[in-house]
């Protein structure tokens, strides 16, 4: 059995990858901020006959809660084959350059970015007793510099200085791991789930959790041949996904 951790995985786009993880046989502990939302989200995932999930208190922005987790898990299990780094934030508003304050920016780099690093650092030695360790990096197209720089891309006129920086800058974290881990097992993908009807965003978004699900679980399953340091958004490239960073 391959084991997993989702982190941001009691709702939303988290909860659904963690479902269809928990479908395929993977057992899957579900990183929560508060254990009482993380048990509700079990309560429902075992309703659906799914006893193969288990919810961790894990806060991404907190060092001790983050190595407890680590801890937690580690005595559970020797390996991890699958790390979703899912959390995140928006970053509320404003988001225009020349309004957004440091403090947003400090927030919401702290969740979408140094979380990740957090986490990351965290479970790697328990990747790498996998044979076949997979990180996907949820990120976002809206985190792209070729794209927003291109007048015809559709989301050219959705500019957020704070988000949009955030997830640039996890992307760049994303390139500089699967380098670092190139000559090893290790797959490292940044994946966008689509713009997902979700509390995330008012549920103004056109696309359905399950379709983020499969988008983000594809790449957390991919085979030994399969990509490594590259950018997905199925949304932006139905034809092979990839996108430039």
């Amino acid at each position: 059995m391959k084991f997993a951790l989702v982190t941001g995985a009691n709702k939303s786009i988290g909860f659904e990858v963690a479902q269809q993880l928990a479908q395929k046989g993977i057992y899957v502990y579900l990183g929560c901020r508060n254990l009482e939302n993380g048990a509700e989200a079990i309560s429902k995932l075992k309703a659906m006959g799914l006893n193969n999930v288990e919810a961790i208190q894990l806060e991404v922005t907190d060092d001790e809660s983050v190595m407890k987790a680590r801890k937690e898990i580690g005595e559970k299990t020797d390996v991890l084959d699958i790390l979703i780094n899912n959390a995140g934030i928006f970053g509320g508003h404003p988001q225009n350059a020349l309004d957004a304050t440091i403090d947003q920016f400090k927030a919401t780099y702290d969740v979408n970015v140094y979380g990740v690093v957090r986490v990351t650092q965290a479970f790697i030695d328990l990747l790498r007793k996998s044979k076949e360790p997979r990180i996907v990096n949820v990120s976002s197209s809206q985190g792209s510099i070729t794209l927003h720089s291109d007048p015809t891309y559709k989301y050219y006129d959705y500019k957020g200085a704070v988000y949009l920086s955030s997830k640039a800058a996890l992307n760049m974290y994303t390139v500089v791991l699967a380098y670092e881990l190139k000559n090893t097992d290790f797959k490292v993908n940044a994946v966008c789930p689509g713009f997902t009807k979700t509390d995330f965003n008012g549920h103004r978004g056109p696309g359905t959790v399950v379709d983020a699900g499969k988008r983000i679980v594809k790449y957390a399953l991919v085979g030994n041949d399969g990509p490594t340091g590259k950018f997905f958004s199925e949304e932006n490239n139905p034809e092979t996904g990839e996108i430039p960073w």
